[in-house]
């Protein structure tokens, strides 16, 4: 169903929350879906999504101080990282918390979240640990020292108000200043690393304050379980959310609705102005129109049979609504318009595959067996699609077994899409109903991408683009009637 190419462009640059186990879990329950579908609204509200968006970002910047500290080899350089990254953590919830205390969240995440922070700010572990945090930090921009360097040798010692020479320098250069001075550019080393000679000034330096430079040594050990477990989950989960609207939004700008579906365990489902969410993402980028489509089933109605010319969209329909059922299950919005979807249990796909020449196995045997295991795991809370299966078989052969397998989930009261060369299908039983791609009715070679509902008829395409090409019985007579009388002799 192309699902995979719709996660990877979601979670793509977002490697480091691991995201992709919540895409590939969707939910049973539909008071799972719900709760999922009132983070989404709250997070419409471009203001708390900005905000819970600034949030995630200071986060990632307390990770990377994290990781930093573990990679640096000098102590007092590790130690000062690690609290450039508790100073973060406790910025970033206090200020997350002081915004959720003015927002008024609907959904229950959200007010349970905006709850918890308040009484985990206003814990005394929190009070000490951004209190202790504030007067590390003030007490190490405190620290004064200087240096005298003379040769090879650099003496380290506290600073006594000794006096800003830079001012005389400048002023002492400047009677050499003739025009526009030329600017000259070098490249400085970004590495954060402290080199050796770095390090053994700040090991004097340390000599110097003692007891700041010891508190530092002493702050990750007391507070190396700083992070919150609640506040963490909140941190990975949330770029679930983050994502999926980032990247809707992408697809919104292309002129594409979304919808919060209705999913129910009742199997009418119906949606309106739908597309193919993987192929949308790559025309909405090269700036191409993307062809919506609607389909509905009602009653005892529970197999779309999609025929018709091919490269018409059949396949893309398919998709679509597997598509749509699996989105809906993870409690996503969904593309289209007033859509209603059935809760399933599982989601199976029979599409043709290249034929594997270690399988020592026929390609039809092969079809066969994956439908056997299929039908064998399948209940009727199971969802299938299907396209062009048999095609490596007669077509006499391929309407016996699809008619067999039609018959089998009918029993079985799954839904299903089915997309077929054979038009019997669509009027095999009560339970199937036919939609048909359809072609410009001026040039049947276009295809309109449209797939409508309406009995199918094969015969009809073929006779247009016969009479397109003048290949109609009564268009061939005529041509050779014609082509007879010009030669005959005057």
């Amino acid at each position: 169903m192309n699902l995979d190419q719709v996660v990877e462009a979601m979670t793509a640059g977002r490697d480091e929350y691991d995201l992709k186990p919540l895409f590939y879990r969707p939910l049973r329950r539909v008071e799972e879906i719900h709760y999922r579908q009132a983070v989404f609204r709250d997070l419409e509200d471009p203001s708390l999504f900005e905000r819970v968006k600034a949030f995630a970002e200071k986060m990632r910047r307390m990770r990377s101080c994290m990781a930093q500290s573990a990679k640096f080899y000098y102590k007092f350089q590790k130690n000062a990282f690690f609290l450039s990254a508790v100073e973060g953590y406790c910025a970033a919830v206090s200020r997350l918390t002081d915004e959720f205390l003015s927002a008024s969240p609907q959904s229950l995440a959200f007010r349970s979240l905006r709850d918890y922070l308040a009484r985990y700010t206003k814990s005394s572990d929190f009070r000490l640990l951004t209190a202790e945090t504030a007067r590390l930090r003030a007490d190490l921009q405190s620290v004064r020292y200087s240096l005298h360097i003379k040769g090879k040798r650099v003496t380290v010692g506290r600073y006594g108000d000794e006096p800003d020479l830079s001012a005389d320098v400048l002023l002492a250069f400047e009677k050499f200043r003739q025009g526009v001075s030329k600017e000259y550019q070098f490249r400085v080393s970004n590495w954060q690393e402290m080199n050796h000679v770095e390090a053994a000034i700040l090991d004097r330096v340390a000599r110097l304050y003692p007891e700041v430079f010891l508190r530092l040594s002493e702050f990750p050990d007391r507070h190396g379980g700083f992070l919150d477990s609640v506040i963490a989950v909140f941190d990975r989960e949330v770029q679930f959310y983050l994502s999926y609207i980032e990247f809707k939004s992408r697809i919104e700008q292309g002129g594409l609705p979304f919808c919060y579906p209705v999913v129910a365990t009742l199997k009418d489902i119906h949606a309106h102005d739908t597309f193919d969410l993987a192929l949308a993402n790559k025309l909405v980028e090269e700036h191409l129109p993307v062809v919506t489509n609607s389909f509905f089933l009602k009653d005892g109605e529970r197999i779309l049979v999609v025929s018709g010319p091919n490269q018409g969209g059949k396949t893309t329909l398919a998709r679509t609504v597997g598509q749509l059922h699996y989105l809906g299950s993870l409690g996503c919005p969904v593309p289209g318009t007033n859509t209603k979807l059935f809760l399933f249990d599982q989601v199976f796909t029979h599409f043709e595959r290249q034929e594997n020449l270690q399988n020592l196995t026929g390609k039809l045997e092969d079809e066969l067996k994956r439908i056997h295991r299929i039908l064998e795991q399948a209940s009727d809370k199971s969802i299938l699609i299907m396209n062009e299966s048999f095609l490596s078989t007669t077509l006499n052969d391929a309407l016996f077994l699809s008619k067999q397998i039609i018959q089998r989930i009918h029993s079985l009261d799954m839904l299903c899409v089915t997309v077929t060369f054979l038009d019997e299908l669509a009027t095999l039983n009560d339970s199937t109903v036919s939609m048909v791609s359809t072609v410009d009715p001026k040039d049947p070679a276009l295809r309109t991408f449209k797939i409508i509902r309406k009995p199918a008829d094969g015969l009809a395409y073929a006779a247009a683009i016969a009479q397109k090409y003048r290949l109609t019985q009564e268009a061939i007579v005529e041509r050779i009637s014609a082509k007879g009388k010009r030669e005959i002799p005057s």
